[in-house]
């Protein structure tokens, strides 16, 4: 037989494919061409099927699908510990908003987004979800990386660096999403920021301009217990319920945080299908609290990873946001299986993709799914013995361990180095905010 020619070949010591659940392969291959997976298969066929224009060995390393990070506000990475030890409304309000309004600018948010994307190739994110203030900047700045990313069409209703309201925040939003309609990394959702900020004339627009443009609505809900004790002073309901009598629940919609549900909340959101991006680390932060993930999983919601911004985590890491949901999930069940390994990687990637509406080219590795993967080493002592692959990844491994990232089959990090921008260019990012910010 003719080896059948392809681009890429990589073979692994494990591959988790997360499709089918709860599945580990040993001693396989990944075949990749046009940016796609073209089969898997043990490396020993592999090798005698396919001539590959480039082979990587990966004999010490665990292979995944590339991580979904399910919430972000990329350009915040700037403010990372500008205000720790603070409660959400006081280090919104105190710190958080002020630095924003002296600071926020087209560059910052091209810059930021740089800093936080080059963080997050390198830990294994090849998605992301974000939310923030001048969203063509951001898009710049992961077009640059050659990372693939949902970018916020960011509206709330009083004026900021940006834009005057809604109506201004929408008409530069939607400029912004024609200009890269057709860009095979580059997507959108429309991000109402939350609903104590956003109007319900301005929600009623952005439902309708979500289903003529099929796009998904990222919000927060339900952060805090305050917030919903004003919604109810405010409005006589709870936001979800809110929500829900605006119109905007649906599979389309990815609430975010969702920290504080009665029985009522998760049956209106199990009821439209509704997505929860969970974000453990800063709920814990900013003290909170704890999403009720297993009950939600029991229902049948996609429930995915993120970071939050960088300014409240304080790191983009969803290797540790793996951690913290399976820990939380544990504790708060009283129940040592609830959320196991392969579930948080699940939420991690496929449930991620899920709720991004990308299941179908993203979030586990399937022939004919994009070639968006992650490699860790296996090969220190500090991880080793290792009895079980996905157990590793959850409770022993880390971003540091990432040493390779592909996206739509091209490298993105090679021996743990972007090959898209330097470590010195980076830097001088860095110092030049921190400076400024300082100031």
């Amino acid at each position: 037989m003719t080896p059948i020619p392809i681009d890429l070949l990589i073979e692994a010591r494990y591959i988790i494919p997360v499709e089918p659940y709860d599945t580990t392969l040993e001693h396989h291959s990944i075949a990749v061409r046009g940016g796609r997976i073209e089969a898997i298969l043990a490396t020993d066929q592999a090798r005698s099927r396919f001539k590959a224009v480039e082979t990587v060995s990966l004999p010490e390393h665990i292979l995944t699908p590339g991580l979904v990070n399910l919430h972000c506000h990329a350009a915040m990475t700037l403010m990372r510990g500008l205000a720790d030890d603070l409660p959400l409304m006081r280090w919104l309000q105190e710190a958080i908003w002020p630095a924003e309004t002296r600071h926020v600018s087209h560059a910052f948010v091209r810059d930021g987004s740089l800093l936080a994307g080059a963080e997050m190739l390198r830990g294994g994110i090849t998605t992301c979800n974000d939310m923030y203030f001048f969203p063509q900047a951001s898009a710049e700045a992961f077009d640059r990386l050659g990372m693939r990313a949902a970018v916020g069409i960011t509206v709330i209703d009083f004026p900021s660096q940006y834009a005057s309201d809604a109506d201004d925040y929408l008409h530069k939003g939607l400029a912004a999403f024609e200009s890269w309609r057709d860009h095979p990394l580059i997507n959108f959702t429309l991000a109402p920021h939350a609903p104590y900020t956003v109007s319900n004339v301005s929600f009623e627009r952005i439902g309708t301009l979500a289903d003529e443009l099929e796009l998904p609505i990222h919000i927060h809900i339900h952060e805090t217990d305050s917030e919903i004790h004003d919604s109810l002073r405010d409005f006589g309901q709870r936001p979800i319920a809110r929500l829900d009598s605006l119109g905007l629940l649906g599979p389309g919609l990815i609430g975010v945080h969702a920290v504080h549900l009665s029985d009522d909340d998760i049956d209106r959101l199990a009821l439209h299908r509704c997505a929860i991006a969970h974000c453990p680390t800063s709920n814990m932060k900013l003290a909170s609290g704890a999403a009720p993930v297993t009950r939600l999983l029991e229902r049948g919601l996609p429930v995915g990873l993120g970071s939050d911004g960088a300014a409240s985590n304080n790191r983009l890491d969803l290797w540790r946001e793996m951690l913290q949901a399976s820990l939380l999930a544990k504790l708060g069940t009283g129940d040592a299986s609830s959320l196991p390994a392969h579930a948080a990687l699940r939420m991690a990637t496929l449930d991620g993709a899920r709720a991004l509406g990308m299941d179908d080219h993203i979030g586990s590795l399937l022939p004919g799914k994009a070639a968006d993967l992650c490699a860790l080493r296996i090969d220190s002592p500090d991880s080793l013995p290792l009895f079980d692959a996905a157990s590793h990844l959850v409770y022993v491994l880390g971003r540091h361990e990432v040493s390779d990232v592909w996206i739509n089959g091209q490298q993105r990090v090679r021996g743990s180095e972007l090959l898209q921008i330097s470590n010195t260019e980076l830097l001088s990012i860095a110092r030049l905010w921190q400076n400024k910010l300082r100031q």
